[in-house]
């Protein structure tokens, strides 16, 4: 294997980011189909890269969200000296994000400007936010070559792979089983209430409860999702419908929450890192919008379904709402009978095959 064929990604931290990421990884396969490709990222990102066939190898880096651990990180680089990278390429815009492949010796380093990284990166790519509008598409323009991508005037977002997380069935059945249950005959439809970022990308569990409670009534069995600091939600949730729901939330860990939500017929969410899990999944997505805008950060799932009212103040992008008055009017105004609607229209098409 040729040197020059090595690559590695120095990874983005949040969940959502990471599966956008494949993006650039089939990107960089299309284009060097020798290249191998390690992926350097946050412990809490690996199952998602287990998932991921373009991805050799996933490095865990060691350090905390926010720390700047300088000797660390030189001590990390220096680490990955003997592995011959031949270039690295950042997905993330912070200084101590380009520390570590500087250390590694790695001699083509790939990246947009961002903090003060003059030095630390060689191979600095303008971000033009007008002609690379999404995050995907600022992470594949990273791996196109510099000039190849000026003369065609820009990238053309036609031809960007989607995501497709490749899911463990084996593992979703054993998670089922661990808790005495069986794959549901029924059709499943996920709910993902909590988003990371803020309540202001949250629309509320008493809206999740009425769709939950009428695809209840309709035959639907209703599985939810969501991490530990999610679980508040998720039980009110599942109060509202009288404890019907499959609640998963906070019992499982990032791999197997995947590998459960592989088993979904739908899957309604909020802007979140689960929603573009449900996408790379190839479920039918229905996404729900509030501060944030569904043009930077839209599930890349073709048949996805977005619920957003582009009101005057979005986006805002604020974790919580600005306004005085008329709190959370963009999640408010999305109301629980027209997502509903959305599940019908798909469960009718669905009867149909």
């Amino acid at each position: 294997m040729s040197k020059q064929n090595r690559i590695l990604i120095i990874g983005p931290s949040w969940v959502g980011d990471m599966v956008l990421a494949q993006s650039l990884f089939k990107t960089l396969k299309e284009n060097r189909p020798d290249c191998i490709i390690d992926v350097a990222a946050p412990t809490w990102t690996l199952p998602l890269l287990e998932r991921m066939p373009e991805v050799n190898k996933a490095i865990a880096l060691p350090f905390k969200h926010g720390q700047l651990a300088l000797l660390e990180r030189i001590r990390f680089g220096r680490s990955l000296k003997n592995k011959s990278y031949q270039q690295a390429i950042l997905l993330v815009n912070s200084f101590k994000s380009a520390i570590l492949p500087l250390a590694a010796g790695i001699p083509q380093r790939t990246g947009f400007l961002g903090e003060f990284r003059h030095g630390l990166l060689n191979d600095i790519r303008p971000l033009n936010k007008t002609k690379l509008p999404r995050t995907v598409d600022r992470f594949v323009a990273l791996g196109i070559n510099k000039n190849k991508l000026d003369n065609n005037n820009g990238l053309d977002v036609q031809k960007i792979a989607n995501p497709r997380l490749l899911a463990d069935t084996s593992n979703a059945m054993r998670v089922l089983d661990k808790n005495g249950l069986q794959r549901p005959a029924q059709k499943i439809l996920g709910l993902c209430p909590g988003a990371e970022y803020g309540e202001a990308k949250r629309w509320s569990a008493e809206y999740y409860a009425e769709v939950a409670n009428a695809a209840l009534e309709n035959d639907w069995q209703v599985w939810l999702f969501g991490s530990d600091k999610d679980t508040p939600v998720t039980v009110a949730i599942n109060h509202l419908t009288q404890d019907r729901c499959l609640d998963w939330g906070g019992k499982t860990n990032l791999g197997e929450a995947i590998d459960l939500m592989s088993l979904c017929d739908t899957v309604i969410s909020n802007d979140s890192g689960l929603m573009h899990v449900a996408a790379a999944l190839d479920k039918k997505v229905i996404a729900i919008y509030g501060s944030s805008d569904p043009k930077h950060t839209p599930p890349m799932q073709p048949q996805a379904v977005i619920e957003y009212l582009g009101l005057q103040c979005s986006p805002c992008f604020k974790r919580t709402c600005p306004l005085q008055t008329n709190q959370l009017a963009c999640l408010k105004g999305i109301k629980p009978e027209n997502v509903f609607k959305h599940l019908e229209a798909r469960s009718s098409h669905r009867s149909v095959m």
